[in-house]
């Protein structure tokens, strides 16, 4: 199948499903399309099931969600509106941020790649760079974020992943009255302050004019730290803890925040420390840590920071009684690859649910995890989910202005409420730009494959 048919499949099943076409139609275009005759009694197979379904579950494809009774405009009379996201692309990063572009790159198929009576290009800049081993670079990110405000065409900003990034873009963007929403930054002083964890006078100096124009679809640090120390001091009796973080901005705000609610659970934290992301290896620093006697390490890092090296290392002088814990940074096959057998055991928490989680919870959540692998050829890294779901967002605010005005759009997004998610429920945003969903998994490298465990905070 030619890189163009994957990328027009996705969005003509997506029209046999909300009606636009019917089943002739579909056969014909798919025929036309390359799509063999096996896949297309498949597909037709299976809207003919979901049509005799009269039962109210939620089965269909991933366009689904958002808006309750969204009405899409397919018209590209107005021109183009260009959007453009930034994360790293390579090295450590390459299937993370690869995933997460295919997601937009389906969910834009999905809506015939139009809003709002416009045409909807799309480009994925890479703000990570070959010295930090494909991680997040300043520079880069500066540059495109400069790129993109003076852009007149360019109306959202889908960015970033990482945390550090976003102190870097948001001031620009917040004075280009711009809107930037992130599918994957979860320090929390990027939208609100927390004793004992975020910086002196954050959040409001990334929001030059006073204006909030930031939002993230993911669940901050806050609570995803807070669910860690209260699920390793309740259910799992733990009540001595060594932290490690990676000095950066988003794992050393991880660590704190569980630090904190370990403590205020009665646990006593052995050690908080930073650790050299680039030092060769950690035997040292791994001794050190097992002369205290942890029964948990818990370690506050992203995947191009060195973290599989880190397990490796604490493995090699500690048995597995020791439990490992490592949060959405490290919920990733690069980090599972990198750490070898020594990942197996380690607990991973993820704002949100994995990819098996979703399959098995079956509806719309499920359908985007299919088609999605679909056109990857692999288990979709767990973030791309919010990937899509921004993209969502996004494309139905743009339907809603059906301008090409930053600032209409930014107050439009800004008021997103009653999303309908592929994640099940509902969620919104408040004023300070972050979700009120508050879903927080724990997975297990189980036979070398990140397995779904339960829901520790926000489920049903």
């Amino acid at each position: 199948m030619s890189d163009r048919t994957r990328e027009y499949i996705p969005g003509l099943i997506a029209s046999l499903h909300r009606g636009s076409i019917d089943r002739r139609q579909f056969m014909k275009r798919a025929a036309a399309a390359g799509l063999s005759a096996t896949l297309i009694g498949q597909v037709v197979g299976r809207y003919d099931a979901l049509a005799q379904d009269a039962s109210p579950s939620p089965a269909g494809v991933s366009t689904d969600i958002g808006a309750p009774g969204h009405q899409h405009i397919a018209d590209t009379s107005k021109g183009t509106i260009k959007i453009f996201s930034s994360w790293p692309l390579t090295g450590s990063y390459e299937q993370l941020g690869g995933d997460a572009v295919e997601a937009i790159k389906m969910c834009l198929a999905d809506f015939g790649n139009a809003a709002g009576g416009f045409a909807i290009t799309y480009e994925a800049l890479d703000d990570g760079s070959a010295a930090n081993n494909g991680g997040p670079d300043q520079a880069k990110e500066t540059e495109n974020v400069n790129r993109v405000v003076n852009d007149a065409d360019c109306m959202v900003y889908m960015a970033t992943y990482n945390s550090g990034m976003a102190k870097i873009s948001i001031p620009i963007t917040n004075e280009a009255g711009m809107a930037q929403i992130s599918y994957a930054n979860t320090y929390p002083g990027l939208t609100k302050p927390i004793e004992g964890v975020t910086e002196e006078g954050e959040p409001d100096i990334y929001y030059p004019t006073g204006k909030r124009n930031y939002m993230r679809v993911c669940p901050a640090d806050d609570l995803q730290g807070g669910a860690q120390a209260a699920w390793a001091t309740g259910e799992m009796g733990l009540s001595k803890a060594y932290i490690l973080h990676d000095q950066s901005l988003y794992g050393k705000g991880v660590a704190q925040v569980f630090r904190l609610e370990f403590e205020k659970a009665g646990g006593e934290v052995l050690g908080f420390e930073g650790y050299d992301p680039k030092a060769s290896d950690y035997q040292s620093l791994m001794t050190s840590v097992a002369d205290t006697g942890p029964d948990c390490v818990q370690v506050g890092a992203t995947v191009d920071n060195n973290a599989a090296k880190l397990l490796q290392d604490m493995r090699s002088l500690m048995g597995d009684e020791v439990v490992f814990i490592g949060p959405d940074g490290l919920i990733n096959e690069a980090f599972v690859q990198g750490a070898g057998d020594a990942a197996e055991g380690a607990y991973l928490t993820f704002a949100g649910y994995t990819p098996d989680e979703l399959v098995k919870n079956g509806g719309p959540g499920a359908d985007y995890v299919n088609r999605i692998t679909a056109i990857l050829g692999h288990s979709p890294d767990s973030y791309a989910v919010y990937s899509y779901e921004t993209t969502v967002a996004v494309v139905q605010s743009l339907d809603r202005v059906a301008e090409k005005d930053r600032t209409k759009i930014l107050d439009d997004l800004f008021a997103t409420e009653g999303f309908v998610s592929l994640l099940g429920g509902t969620w919104s945003f408040n004023d300070q730009g972050d979700t009120d969903s508050a879903i927080i998994g724990l997975a297990k490298v189980e036979g070398g494959v990140i397995t779904y465990q339960k829901t520790i905070a926000g489920g049903e």
